[in-house]
């Protein structure tokens, strides 16, 4: 029997963090799943961390990749699941009931090409620090991410015979090329935008290298959207950026 969900995790000596994302997947109540851990040959603990968390629906291959993006295809290439969910080492379902709250909008839906949510970041040990900058649209179309990545790729979950392999061209940014495509073959795209579905480590490969994958991404949205209009949107993301800063609150002396 084929499994609605294909949750794809990517590890790589991430021995601090992959606990609390095995036992988000094993807690969920909606068991339409499989897991598959495609591990970059870690030489700490997460091997045995793994070990210690069996799940009948949980898979693991650890051999050497050439990458996080490398991986995640591996992943994709090595699943039958009908829908794909990319929750690495570090992210959590937002709660127990997430899965069952996808799977009855997917439902109620009719299986649509994309569904979606909203993103909750966390720090290393897990704790809430804020909703994603960008907020999920009420309406998702393929203009959309011609304004910046507004659903975070975890919480991004399409067919998999719409998604195809991201492109490892892309060292930063392929996850976000990935979306824009999955947004080209996706005939009806439904939201879950009152709801958080994941909550995000905020350390992922984009925030450490956050200039080079903004240059990425300026090429990538150039290619789909074109030259002009990109520049005039990265122009209004600088008064947005400036405008958060400014409405920051001040710490207190």
């Amino acid at each position: 029997m084929v499994p609605l969900f294909a949750i794809i995790t990517a590890t790589y000596n991430a021995q601090d963090t992959i606990e609390r994302t095995l036992e988000s997947v094993d807690s969920q109540t909606c068991k339409d799943y499989e897991h598959l851990i495609v591990d970059g040959a870690s030489k700490d603990r997460t091997l045995d961390i793994l070990e210690s968390h069996c799940n009948p629906q949980r898979t693991v291959i650890s051999e050497r990749d050439n990458g996080l993006y490398d991986a995640m295809n591996k992943g994709i290439a090595s699943t039958n699941g009908r829908y794909l969910i990319f929750l690495n080492a570090g992210d959590k379902f937002h709660s127990p009931d997430t899965l069952e709250k996808i799977r009855d909008a997917i439902i109620r839906s009719k299986f649509p090409g994309i569904v979606y949510g909203q993103t909750l970041i966390v720090d290393n040990n897990g704790n809430p620090l804020g909703p994603r900058h960008l907020t999920a649209p009420d309406k998702l179309t393929l203009q959309s991410f011609s304004k910046g990545m507004l659903v975070c790729h975890q919480a991004f979950i399409p067919l998999r015979h719409i998604s195809g392999f991201y492109r490892t061209e892309y060292r930063f940014s392929a996850d976000f090329e990935w979306c824009i495509r999955c947004l080209q073959h996706s005939r009806k795209n439904v939201g879950l935008t009152d709801t958080y579905l994941v909550d995000y480590l905020n350390e992922g490969l984009t925030t450490r290298n956050k200039i080079p994958s903004l240059i990425e991404r300026f090429k990538i949205m150039s290619t789909y959207y074109g030259f002009f209009t990109t520049t005039a949107n990265h122009l209004s993301f600088v008064v947005r950026c400036i405008r958060r800063r400014l409405n920051r609150p001040k710490a207190k002396k």
